[in-house]
């Protein structure tokens, strides 16, 4: 029955929910302790342009609760259309109501719908964003150009704010953790045809990205800086079990000398004079195959050797064939607060392999305060750069279920199934009658299954026969990234009705973009 409980608006919650391309948007209202279909009548909706506001309105369904309830509830700043028709039903454990939208969410004349609100602002570089929405696009190369103009970076805690580097002004991209395929695919196609051409361009590639102090290599996930820079880490030198001729590894300049693109033809030889390379990319190689001269002169270290394949990543859902058993990933953590900030490979010991700490972008900030107008890492969140991430393996991958395992313990396991890749949503309590209506949006987001498997070992069996019959791919996070990975899925989990679950332990949940 529809009692004093179901009449409180704070144990009402709504979800709005949207698809791309759709001209519709759902809203999902539910209350742990009502179940609607049975227990109330007389649903009546209404909406208020001036506001932006929907009203729900029911009465109980037995003689005994006629008391009516009505919830307000805020409409996201979308563009609806007033004059279709509301569609409204009544469920087992929640009520459903649908408007119609004059466009879908993502269409461009739709998202800068907030100039009609009045409530548009603008970044520094006076693009137009939403005043509430975060999620800008998560790009390397807006990274890099932001930084290099930026002049002397400083790197800090994003939890606690301590300082954790030197002042850094080089910055360089790196190179994609797969390089080698790409290397195997495009230059066997693009420059040669005969085999182990790739082995010694990626090994080249990798030695013009060595770790140094002064430079700060980015990816798509990390930063990588030298441990000379890290101001209170108390990493254990790299000296004391390899050593590399300071005239070759030791100065920036010199990395940059070895940047040129005709190193990336040494070794290779058995071709005229006459055939040259000319790559899509990075522009013609002016000395002829088998002319070439490395500037680079040593070879890398046994342990180094080892680590080729998967030394370019940062260990941030890593693929099985970026992992080896000869490599330790040690977890960095801030100095004065203990919060995770990265990691770092080791071989044997405790020592950076290759003399740098993978801090990730989102536990670290550029600028002081955190998250502030001047943070170039404000936009980088566990939750959006593991969804990017997510997204592209299962372009990449062409599947749609992942298996994530604890790096440390591959025993702790979290099962993935992506539904949509384009939902937009937001979720929150119902308002009193009082309450100010506040302005929302709704966010990109993907829709997913989720069943984590955390303790019980002898699940495992039915996981490795779930990976093998699905064709799922597998990753690994580090232990703590796995339990914030875990919490961000079940509190959005509660944001749907209790019968978003399914069968075999799956339930319904969402991961912003």
């Amino acid at each position: 029955m529809c009692s004093s409980k179901s009449q409180s608006p704070k144990e009402w919650r709504f979800t709005w929910e949207a698809q791309s391309h759709i001209p519709t948007i759902r809203l999902y209202l539910f209350n742990p302790h009502i179940k609607p279909a049975s227990d109330c009548a007389h649903l009546r909706v209404g909406t208020s342009l001036e506001q932006y506001l929907l009203t729900v309105s029911f009465n109980g369904n037995d003689a005994e609760s006629q008391i009516e309830t009505s919830l307000r509830v805020p409409i996201p700043r979308v563009l609806v259309d007033f004059e279709s028709p509301v569609h409204s039903r009544l469920l087992d454990d929640h009520i459903e109501v649908k408007l119609g939208l004059l466009l879908p969410v993502d269409h461009p004349l739709g998202s800068n719908f907030d100039s009609v609100l009045n409530s548009l602002e603008k970044d520094e570089c006076g693009n137009e964003i939403l005043a509430s929405d975060g999620a800008n696009p998560l790009s390397v190369c807006l990274d890099l150009q932001q930084l290099s103009t930026a002049g002397e970076v400083h790197f800090y805690c994003r939890s606690c704010s301590t300082k954790l580097t030197r002042g850094i002004r080089t910055f360089k991209e790196m190179p994609s953790v797969h390089w080698r395929d790409v290397a195997d695919n495009w230059f066997g196609t693009c420059c040669c045809s005969f085999g182990g051409i790739s082995e010694k361009l990626v090994l080249n590639y990798a030695r013009s990205y060595l770790c140094a102090a002064g430079l700060c290599l980015l990816s798509e996930t990390s930063v990588i800086i030298s441990v000379e820079d890290i101001l209170e880490g108390k990493l254990p030198s790299r000296s004391t079990t390899k050593k590399y001729n300071s005239d070759k590894s030791g100065n920036v300049n010199d990395l940059q000398k070895n940047l040129h693109h005709e190193d990336l033809c040494d070794g290779v030889q058995g071709f005229k004079n006459s055939h040259y390379v000319n790559c899509c990319t990075i522009g013609s190689c002016e000395n002829p195959l088998g002319q070439c001269e490395s500037s680079v002169e040593f070879e890398l270290p046994v342990n180094q050797k080892i680590f080729l394949n998967g030394y370019l990543g940062d260990v941030f859902m890593a693929r099985p064939s970026n992992l080896s058993k000869d490599i330790e990933w040690i977890e960095f953590f801030c100095p004065k607060c203990a919060h995770l900030l990265g990691a770092y490979p080791s071989h044997n010991s405790n020592v950076p392999l290759d003399g740098g700490v993978r801090l990730y972008k989102f536990y670290i900030s550029t600028s002081l305060p955190a998250n502030g107008a001047h943070d170039l890492f404000r936009n980088y969140t566990f939750e959006r750069v593991f969804t990017s991430q997510l997204l592209g393996s299962a372009k990449d991958e062409l599947s749609f279920r992942t298996v994530v395992r604890d790096l440390h313990n591959q025993y702790h396991s979290l099962q993935i199934v992506l539904l949509n890749p384009n939902t937009w949503n937001q979720a929150g309590l119902c308002l009193h009658a009082i309450e100010p209506v506040p302005k929302i949006n709704v966010y990109p987001a993907i829709k997913v299954l989720f069943s984590p498997n955390i303790s019980d070992v002898q699940l495992e069996p039915r996981n490795t026969e779930w990976v093998t019959k699905k064709q799922a791919q597998e990753v690994y996070l580090l232990p703590s990234q796995m339990k914030e990975l875990i919490e961000y899925l079940e509190n959005a989990h509660v944001a749907y009705p209790p019968s978003h679950t399914f069968s075999h332990g799956f339930s319904v949940s969402s991961l912003k973009t």
